[in-house]
Formats: C-alpha cells, structure tokens, sequence
C-alpha cells in the first residue's frame, strides 16, 4: 500500500484495509491478548479516593490530618491503585519500512501489530498516543481513549507519507521525555537500522516503560543464491552490486548483521528494555503473546518475593 501525502482524500481501498485490520486485531485481542494485556499492563499509581475513622493498626502515616482537626476524631485516606495507564505507539516510518517479500510490508505489519496493542489499551480503558518517526519526527497524535480514535492511529500508519528517508530514534525519544509527564508505556517499534540511541533511550527508560519491537523481513539479511542482484538501500538511495552466488560475500553481509545486532541487544538488556522480534513474512500473535506471558511470570515472581 503505498502511503499518502496529508490533505488528500482517504481511498476506498484504504478503508477496506483498516476495516480488515480491525476485524483482525479485534479478534485476537477478544480471544489471546486482553486478558494478558491487563495483568501485565497495570496503572503504576495510587489516587485518593475516600476518607474514613482511623481503626487500631491503621499507618498513621494515612491520617488525614485536615479532617481530623475538623471532627475531632482520627481519619485516614484511602488509596486505590492508578488504573489508568498511557500507551504511546512510537513507530518508525522511514523508507526501509516499505520493503516488503512477503505478502506485507514492514509497515504495515506494524500497522497491524499496533492495532493489537491500540485495541487492548482501550478495552482496559487506556489512553493510546502515536508518533511516527523518520530521521525527525514527523507527527505526533497526544493519546485519547475510544474505536474512533485507535482506527485513526491505525490509518495513519498505513498511508502516512513521511518527509524524511532516513532513521533517527533520538528524535522521537526526545519528544517523549518532554511531552509525557507522567509514567507511560512506550511501545518502539522499529527495524532499527540506525545509529547510536543508547542516551535517550536511557533517559526516557528511567521515567518510562520501554518495550523495543523489532520487525525484520529475512531477506534484509539472508539473500537466496540467484546471481548478481542491484541493492539499493532505500533510506540512502546508494545502489551496488551483491553476488548472492559469492559466499564470501554473503557471509560477510550476514556477520555484519549479526554484530549490530548484538550490539543492540545488549544495549537493551543494559538499560532493562525488553525486545520483541518481529519477523514480516510471519505471524506476529505468538512472539507478542510470548512477551506477554514473559512479562507476567516476571511479575508474579516479583510478588512472592
């Protein structure tokens, strides 16, 4: 699908394909993720609610200090936890995303994977923000509640037509850890062929809860033996030539890949962010339920601790 420049008319197909989306993400979310969704994704803080008379063994900490000198007699605030949460959607929209040798591009994959995410926040009564991202930011959506508003940020992710070609994640993490002013959860999804982020990542992760989805096609990196191919890289538009029947050739492509990545994974597990791998050409509902279930086992050994 290709995107579509601000200001022009919404084509049919485009809806057909964000109702597609929706009846797809709806789905899972009703039978696999809103349950998962709710243990793991949980307000993190406590608002008041109501006062009443201090019982023996109350924290005197909670005495209500104001209405005990009105009544006379001791009241203590009750709290409640925070329910809550905001979910911001931090998608990369640069020109690598485009690429596709499945029956989707990696965008659009994204855009289907957020709509998992988008549906679940809002059936546990989150908010949901989006920012969309090339070498600069290119829009920011402030989060809302509702249907109308998730099928709006799933729109745009299918025909948004972004200005810049390349990739900087500084830009976008810096928006964040100045437009959230309270504790968020941030969803990044990206390719991740870039440079150096690990500073603001740090910055926003200290305040914010950051999850890196990583959404690769294998033919970025595993090229099947056909002879000569053109690559072009479409973030810089340089072409060359690879020998995909050379070896050697294909063999230092593959290390190169394989030392950025791991450069990048233990990044993340340094600063506590948690991957979850994305492959285009497959089904994006197990590695997601996977992390789910990953972050709710960590959380109950948390609590019988």
């Amino acid at each position: 699908m290709e995107p579509r420049r601000a200001g022009t008319a919404i084509p049919a197909e485009v809806l057909a394909a964000v109702r597609r989306i929706e009846i797809r993400t709806r789905r899972l979310v009703d039978e696999v993720f809103s349950g998962e969704y709710h243990s793991v994704f949980k307000g993190t803080g406590m608002e008041f609610r109501e006062v009443r008379e201090y019982v023996p063994g109350d924290d005197v900490r909670t005495i209500d200090w104001n209405v005990t000198a009105r009544t006379g007699d001791p009241f203590v605030k009750i709290f409640e936890e925070e329910r809550e949460l905001t979910v911001v959607l931090c998608v990369d929209m640069s020109r690598s995303g485009w690429f596709g040798s499945g029956d989707r591009n990696k965008v659009e994959v994204a855009a289907e994977l957020c709509g998992v995410l988008a549906f679940s926040a809002i059936a546990n009564k989150d908010k949901v923000g989006l920012v969309l991202f090339s070498d600069r930011v290119e829009r920011f959506i402030p989060p809302a509640k509702g249907k109308s508003h998730v099928l709006r940020l799933i729109r745009e992710l299918l025909t948004f037509a972004p200005e810049g070609r390349g990739t900087d994640l500084n830009e976008p993490l810096r928006l964040l850890g100045s437009v959230l002013k309270r504790k968020a959860t941030v969803f990044l999804v990206s390719d991740f062929w870039a440079g150096d982020f690990t500073r603001s990542l740090a910055t926003v992760g200290r305040r914010h809860d950051v999850v890196a989805v990583r959404v690769r096609d294998p033919r970025e990196t595993e090229l099947p033996p056909v002879g000569l191919v053109r690559w072009v890289d479409a973030e810089s538009g340089r072409e060359f030539l690879v020998d995909t029947s050379n070896g050697a050739a294909v063999a230092r492509l593959r290390a190169r890949a394989r030392l950025h990545d791991e450069h990048l994974e233990r990044g993340l597990a340094g600063l506590g962010v948690d991957l979850v791998d994305i492959d285009a050409t497959a089904s994006y509902a197990e590695p997601l339920r996977r992390f789910f279930l990953a972050r709710e086992g960590r959380r109950g050994r948390k609590g019988r601790r």
